[in-house]
């Protein structure tokens, strides 16, 4: 399955509405990696906007440590949303790396805005997939590099099911449309023109905007409000998700009606939503 540059560089164009990032394109047909891939590539100099895309990892990377499993046909793509070189001294956005989660946030956020707009109704898993029809479409991994406490590069990984075969919790995107009978994204380069201004649109939405504004938006997309979940043997509502990036569940309690429910926040990766009745 081969990129059309030409196609891709036109679909860009015509979707971008304020240039935040000068694209740096590299496409390829099979990478072990795209994450690692644009590691390598800003190790010899690569700046933000650098992006890495194929349509097939032979050694692709997951949340915690999990292997990102990359069929024929779907969509790996990795972009460099910070690189603080000489050259930008204090323009580079800054931030700390106790939030580095946000970036996460704003990547699923700004997709699944770009992708509704093209009349694909994704919706946010917390906290890092996106799906569609209740079953899983993407995922993204969020990769950073610290010094003194501040994010000096961040690598954000995005895995999409385009015509890839997946499991019975997961679906592609080809697959979602041939159900619908319509065609809103009729091919691959316009897929990743729809989730490369996706992710610089989340992106501005954090620097620009704050994360407040962009925490109130993915929560008007988070498909998991209102779910209870079970948490030490006790029940709880998901009412929200933090700042930088807890999931907020009020626990139930027997306690007398004036006493304030508890409500905790559970980091990610300490508790598993699940698809269906599987795990993720």
């Amino acid at each position: 399955m081969g990129l059309d540059r030409q196609k891709l560089e036109a679909a860009l164009e015509a979707g971008r509405k304020n240039t935040y990032l000068p694209f740096s394109l590299h496409l390829f047909e099979t990478v072990s990696s795209t994450n690692q891939i644009l590691w390598d590539l800003l190790a010899q100099g690569a700046e933000a906007g650098c992006v890495v895309i194929a349509t097939q990892q032979t050694a692709g990377r997951g949340q915690w440590g999990r292997q990102w499993m990359s069929s024929p046909g779907g969509l790996y793509l990795s972009m460099a949303m910070l690189s603080k070189t000489a050259a930008q001294g204090a323009n580079a956005p800054q931030l700390c790396a106790t939030n580095s989660y946000q970036l996460t946030l704003a990547t699923a956020w700004g997709i699944a805005k770009q992708l509704r707009s093209c009349g694909v109704p994704v919706e946010i898993k917390w906290p890092n997939d996106l799906v569609l029809m209740s079953r899983k479409l993407a995922g993204i991994l969020t990769e950073t590099k610290v010094h003194r406490g501040q994010i000096t590069q961040a690598v954000i990984g995005v895995g999409m099911n385009w015509a890839n075969p997946v499991p019975e919790t997961a679906i592609n995107l080809e697959m979602w449309q041939a159900l619908q009978h319509t065609r809103p994204i009729p091919c691959l380069e316009m897929l990743i023109s729809t989730v490369l201004i996706g992710i610089e649109s989340g992106i501005q939405c954090l620097f620009q905007e704050g994360v407040n504004i962009l925490i109130s938006r993915y929560l008007e997309l988070l498909t998991n409000m209102g779910d209870r979940v079970n948490v030490n043997d006790t029940v709880g509502t998901i009412v929200g998700v933090t700042n930088t990036g807890e999931l907020r569940v009020r626990m139930e309690t027997t306690e007398l009606k004036s006493v304030k429910t508890p409500e905790i926040c559970l980091q990610p990766g300490t508790i598993s939503l699940g698809y269906c009745n599987s795990s993720d």
